[in-house]
């Protein structure tokens, strides 16, 4: 597989992830644990459904106790500390603390062998955080207030933890990708423990809710969970970081396009800014491809 197949293979989890907030707003008033239960179980079907027409992948869940520290912290800690930001901060604030974390993985990335961090990857991250406080904020600009601190630590820490683990999941790039439906049920009974503890049961209350939570747990909170792990292995790391700030500009544009929010100027110029940002943080590759279509056709 190459480099370039890898990252392309990761962006596929940006564009499910897009489908995260229309489906979740159209689940209904499930809670977030009991939401986040069901469809990480359900992901996590995904993989063991498929290893029945595939000998020997079930293999994979053998691992060390630091592969599974990282994977279940990194699937249900990001969740996690998620929510409890929502709950202990304005979402607008928390939200965009929170999405730190594409930036923070094209920072730490420098961290990894044979990467190198270049200006344009940081002005390219820079330009879709840019982009991403506008589509959060709508224009408006936003206030930190001491009251929400614990909220704001905890949407800080959810940033840390999905860079963390995007980027030390390259340390352990031998790990199938298999081993990521066990990352997935794992993740589905703490949940469901967090749910009992904290909230009231909810389920869907009619047949469309019930597809919304399928298809979160089909695709953003499933399948993308398997394609994000073969980018971010085996991928150009700081493009897929840079690039994942275009899932808040795609997301906001499907939920206008469903009537679930409004066309503003604030939008289009996020998505040029995102559009650039990605564009800047990928000159390298794309440097890369026209120098090889060059030798293949002088």
């Amino acid at each position: 597989m190459t480099v370039r197949l890898a990252t392309l293979i990761g962006f596929t989890a940006v564009l499910m992830w897009a489908l995260l907030a229309l489906f979740t707003a159209a689940s209904g008033k499930v809670p977030p644990f009991q939401l986040l239960a069901l469809t990480m179980g359900l992901g996590g079907l995904i993989g063991v459904v498929s290893w029945t027409w595939r000998p020997g992948a079930a293999g994979a869940l053998i691992q060390p106790w630091p592969v599974w520290l990282l994977g279940v912290g990194g699937l249900f800690g990001y969740h996690f500390f998620y929510y409890t930001a929502l709950r202990n901060a304005p979402p607008v604030e928390a939200g965009l603390i929170a999405y730190l974390w594409p930036l923070l993985i094209v920072v730490f990335s420098a961290l990894l062998p044979g990467e190198r961090l270049r200006w344009f990857h940081i002005a390219g991250s820079l330009l879709g955080l840019f982009g991403t406080a506008l589509i959060v904020t709508g224009g408006r600009g936003f206030a930190f207030n001491a009251e929400y601190t614990t909220g704001y630590l905890a949407a800080a820490v959810c940033a840390l933890t999905w860079s963390t683990y995007s980027v030390v999941s390259r340390r352990f790039a031998g790990v199938p990708t298999d081993a990521v439906a066990g990352f997935c049920l794992a993740g589905a009974a703490l949940s469901a423990v967090c749910h009992l503890l904290f909230e009231q049961t909810v389920w869907p209350a009619d047949a469309g809710e019930w597809l919304a939570v399928a298809g979160l747990g089909l695709m953003p909170v499933g399948a993308a969970f398997y394609v994000w792990d073969v980018g971010v292995k085996k991928g150009d790391i700081q493009v897929l970081g840079a690039a994942s700030y275009a899932a808040p500009l795609l997301s906001t544009l499907i939920l206008i396009a469903f009537g679930f929010g409004v066309a503003s100027w604030p939008v289009v110029i996020a998505c040029l800014a995102i559009t650039g940002g990605a564009v800047l943080a990928a000159k390298d590759m794309l440097r890369r491809r026209s120098d090889v279509r060059a030798i293949e056709h002088p």
